[in-house]
């Protein structure tokens, strides 16, 4: 058997990494291939990510590293898939290329639903899949159907776990198990990875002169939920939540595709505060910042790095601009949801709570299972017919209090409690209606 394991991010690495160190891949039996893929609109301008700092602490688990980009050129990995008719063809040149011979092959990776991990699948059409995923969108529904040649060969799903207790739904409707890779073991190689970032950190802060909250931004305008400018604010308020909560040191963490305006308007309200500002624009880990500075605020708006502050660091947390985000987000089935429900139901509003308590973590699944199960249900109730009942228990229940995670519009469609009544009328003119009557009257009079 070789296995192979495909990563795009260095986070992603690190979370098949700490699943083969805990045992989840078996003993160090077969031959193992770790690949890493670039998928940024313009990978050539990006560092590769076996040759980011901290890669080092990793390489060892793996017999060898390959580029799927490099492999795949001229094609860009987030957009390229084989045809049906040359899957053969691919992977004989894979098995040629990186010398598999006839052996069989077992893969892990994320992001079944989308490439390059749904490229990869469809190559070796008789391997066993692993995926595993690092982050909140783990805990909301499959984005994309599946056929059922890929799903069937699902294995299980690794995941973080960030809420203990709380189950994910993703995949879950093909009967696919979760199993979290543990915290202890991630943590560990998260410290390996971070050793070279908090060298940089040392020499950027003094010991006696270090930050005391940390700003995490996510360039959410990348993604078409926020404008540049509206972005730009947000970063400001979480700078002013900070000040608010007493906070005279605080450190900006970037996304790493964020333009330096973000940083610039930053400055510029900590000048008015009264504040100082660090912006930290080398590639360091959020995860190396909390474990080097031990900050005693994190804000932000819905980033995974808030749950792993709170679930592996025991760090306070505190969000910030949610509410536009919940208003925002589109469509309703947008992944992003879920992680943004968690976040916003879970964490103290940065601007107007109390801040600087450890989250309570152990109380928090029995408080979310309901509403991220009632979600997923809006999200993709096709997938989920078994739920229905509970949801509509649910929103009779909960809605008055928790109405900003509905949208009336999907509540209506769905036949929700918290839905507009369809008025037979307006039903009667609807052009879809109509057609369907017509249909059916011409099939009629065919008869």
């Amino acid at each position: 058997m070789i296995q192979i394991f495909f990563s795009a991010t260095q986070y992603a690495a690190a979370t098949v990494t700490a699943a083969i160190r805990a045992g989840l891949f078996g003993p160090r039996e077969h031959r193992r291939i770790l690949v890493v893929s670039n998928t940024a609109a313009v990978p050539e301008v990006g560092t590769p990510l076996d040759r980011m700092a901290g890669f080092e602490t990793l390489r060892p688990e793996f017999d060898e590293v390959r580029s799927w980009n490099e492999f795949i050129a001229p094609h860009h990995p987030a957009g390229w898939s084989p045809r049906d008719q040359d899957v053969q063809l691919w992977e004989k040149a894979v098995r040629l290329a990186w010398d598999l011979g006839d052996e069989p092959v077992e893969i892990a990776c994320e992001s079944i639903q989308a490439n390059p991990s749904r490229a990869v699948a469809e190559i070796f059409a008789d391997s066993p899949v692993h995926v595993y995923a690092d982050g909140l969108m783990s805990y909301g529904p499959t984005r994309n159907r599946l056929p059922h040649e890929l799903s069937s060969r699902i294995a299980r799903v690794l995941h973080l776990d960030l809420v203990p207790g709380l189950r994910p739904m993703l995949l879950s409707e093909y009967g696919v198990e979760p199993e979290a890779v543990p915290g202890e073991v991630m943590v560990e190689v998260l410290a390996g990875i971070g050793e070279a970032g908090a060298d940089l950190l040392a020499r950027r802060l003094t010991a006696d002169d270090r930050p005391t909250a940390v700003l995490i931004g996510q360039y959410l305008s990348a993604i078409d939920l926020i404008t540049q400018d509206e972005e730009e604010r947000l970063h400001v308020r979480m700078l002013r939540a900070a000040a608010r909560a007493g906070h005279e040191h605080v450190l900006f963490k970037p996304h790493p595709s964020a333009p330096a305006v973000y940083s610039t308007s930053l400055e510029t309200a900590a000048a008015e505060l009264g504040v100082r500002l660090t912006a930290l624009t080398e590639p360091v880990l959020a995860e190396t910042v909390f474990a080097y500075l031990r900050p005693k605020l994190v804000i932000g708006c819905f980033s995974t790095a808030l749950m792993t502050a709170a679930a592996f660091y025991g760090i306070p947390v505190a969000r910030v601009g949610t509410e536009l985000l919940l208003e925002r987000i589109t469509p309703y089935e947008n992944s992003n949801r879920v992680p943004l429900t968690i976040i916003d139901a879970a964490l103290p509003d940065a601007e107007h709570a109390e801040l600087g308590r450890p989250l309570e973590l152990d109380a928090l699944a029995g408080e979310l299972a309901p509403l991220v199960r009632t979600v997923g249900y809006c999200m993709q109730s096709r997938k989920y017919h078994g739920s229905r009942e509970e949801a509509v228990a649910w929103l009779a229940a909960h809605l008055a209090t928790h109405r900003k995670y509905f949208q009336r519009r999907r509540l209506t469609s769905l036949r929700l409690p918290g839905g507009s009544p369809v008025r037979a009328e307006a039903l009667r003119r609807h052009p879809a209606v109509r057609r369907a009557v017509r249909r059916m009257r011409s099939a009629a009079r065919q008869k």
